[in-house]
């Protein structure tokens, strides 16, 4: 119809008839719906710059903000089981050596073999959570613990609980590293700072308030009902877990939004779509897609020991490396303190663990502060670049400086680290007022723990693919310099006294510190490296398959 031609004209309408009556004059094989076009015009308009087109990067989860604070505050509680599990056990040593008719040095020993397999253990389970599903390892940790915990409750033998310990130490250490990799699951980078500070809670509530529960069980109700206490809060939170918390792997659910295999379903998912047709959804195309094809199962080496190759991956091993030192100077704290409130002031078990309280106080405010702070700072440097910053959305982190956006935040608590260990150990020297204790512990815990924020944002930040093998590479270097630093505070405060010994642990913080400016200043190069390589050899695997 000729109502329906759609001419684009120049100024003058001249050019509008002559070029009219040209394209009547030639052979014509369109149809009535022909677009009409000023020839003159068409090269015009390619001469003008036409706007780029902006393609925006999926929404990175399906959750909305409160979904992803109360699935992260789970995750981050599953955690916690394993930092109280080796700490709620520290007031009852000398009772259970006693009972057990045993020494305290061999009694000892089942604290320091809880530590090395709570470091050697995730590294066989971190690569498979990120592979096959995180709840399906939770789920299995939290019942062999459950029954674990039964059987320590009811031992009478010191080598059964030596044997015991090791095994409860295995079937719950993971549980930290699969926390990380949950944060990594839902969160883009713009948001991760808020959520990575909850990961740091695990780590410094279990040394606070473990010591205050483990010594009033032990003090009114006998050492053997700690282990039961924590059979039936590990229960509680299985039922948690059954009922309420989801599959986040992306591997599996995507954005959150596709539903898991029924088996791996939760208990909420299951009442919800019990009426729900999902082959309808797929007809009708409204069923999203995974990140990658979710893999079958199978229990291959190489997932298992996916871990260790991250201790190697340049940027890691360096804030593994100090991460795990700074990680350290805490437990030399935990460790001492004992031994130094029963011997500079006098106390009992349940007096020093009510000290520890001030220390979970600092760390729950570090998680607000850190939180806010790295989010903070990392849309400054967006904003710099001219970058607009969407939580919902993952940014490519290629070109991004998010070292430098994450170790900025990491400055102020870590001074305050440096000056209050240093502070601690010559105020406990010189025996100073209880007053003045509680506030460098709850100081103490603000920086630490905001430390600890920064390192396991930027962690994940590095390898969000990876989080849970990463987060288990990290906890070997953890635990183990945690352990070594725990053995040698003790002689080292018999050396040289409690100032001298925290004033050197003080001392290693500052003296290794300038490895954060080289990361900084060569994270990015490290980081696009290793995406070559990975880019390289999925190439490579592609091609031979």
């Amino acid at each position: 119809m000729a109502s329906d031609h759609v001419v684009v004209s120049d100024e003058k309408d001249a050019t509008l008839v002559q070029t009219t009556e040209m394209s009547s004059n030639r052979p014509s094989h369109t149809s009535n719906d022909t677009i009409v076009v000023n020839a003159e015009n068409i090269g015009r308009e390619k001469e003008e710059p036409q706007p780029e087109t902006v393609v925006l990067p999926p929404v990175h989860s399906a959750y909305t903000p409160w979904e992803k604070k109360l699935i992260v505050i789970s995750a981050a509680f599953s955690g916690l089981f394993a930092s109280w599990t080796a700490q709620i056990y520290l007031p009852a040593l000398n009772n259970a050596a006693r009972d057990l008719g045993t020494t305290a040095q061999k009694i000892n020993l089942t604290v320091t073999s809880y530590m090395i397999f709570q470091g050697v253990t995730p590294i066989f389970i971190g690569g498979y959570a990120d592979s096959m599903g995180r709840r399906p390892v939770y789920l299995i940790c939290f019942l062999l613990y459950i029954a674990v915990d039964a059987l320590l409750a009811k031992t009478d033998s010191y080598g059964s609980l030596l044997a015991l310990r090791s095994v409860q130490s295995i079937t719950i250490s993971s549980t930290q590293a699969l926390c990380q990799g949950v944060v990594a699951d839902i969160s883009t980078s713009a948001e991760r700072g808020q959520y990575a500070a909850f990961l740091a809670l695990p780590t410094i509530l279990g040394p606070s308030i473990g010591p205050v529960i483990g010594g009033a069980i032990a003090q009114f109700l006998g050492w053997r009902n700690i282990f039961w206490f924590l059979a039936i809060t590990g229960g509680l939170n299985l039922f948690i877990l059954v009922a309420f918390f989801p599959e986040t792997c992306r591997r599996i659910v995507g954005d959150g939004s596709i539903l898991p295999k029924k088996w791996n379903q939760t208990l909420l998912q299951l009442f919800l779509n019990r009426r729900k047709d999902r082959s309808h959804q797929a007809e009708n195309g409204t069923l999203p897609i995974p990140d990658v094809e979710a893999p079958k199962a199978n229990f291959a080496w190489a997932k298992f020991l996916s871990a260790l190759t991250l201790l190697f991956e340049k940027e890691l091993s360096v804030l593994f490396l100090y991460g795990g030192l700074l990680f350290a100077g805490l437990y030399a704290v935990g460790t001492a303190a004992p031994s130094l409130f029963a011997g500079f002031y006098g106390y009992d078990g349940l007096t020093i663990g009510l000290i520890y309280l001030p220390l979970a106080a600092g760390s729950v405010l570090a998680v607000v502060l850190v939180g806010k702070a790295l989010n903070w700072n990392f849309r400054r440097h967006a904003n710099r670049l001219g970058i607009t910053v969407t939580r919902e959305r993952n940014m490519d982190l290629s070109e991004f400086p998010i070292e430098r956006a994450r170790i900025e935040v990491l400055i102020p608590p870590f001074i305050l680290s440096v000056i209050v260990i240093t502070g601690w150990g010559w105020a406990i020297e010189n025996t100073v007022s209880i007053g003045v204790i509680v506030v460098l512990v709850f100081l103490l815990g603000l920086g630490l723990s905001g430390v600890a924020s920064v390192f396991n944002a930027l962690i994940t930040d590095i390898r969000p693919e990876k989080a849970s093998a990463a987060s288990a590479s990290n906890n070997i270097i953890k635990f183990l310099l945690g352990a070594g630093m725990s053995a040698a505070i003790e002689p080292l405060i018999s050396s040289v006294g409690p100032g001298k010994a925290f004033s050197i642990i003080a001392s290693l913080y500052v003296v290794v510190s300038p490895c954060l400016v080289v990361t900084c200043r060569k994270g990015m190069k490290w980081r696009q490296e290793i995406r070559e390589k990975d880019r390289l050899a999925e190439e490579a695997a592609a091609a031979a398959q």
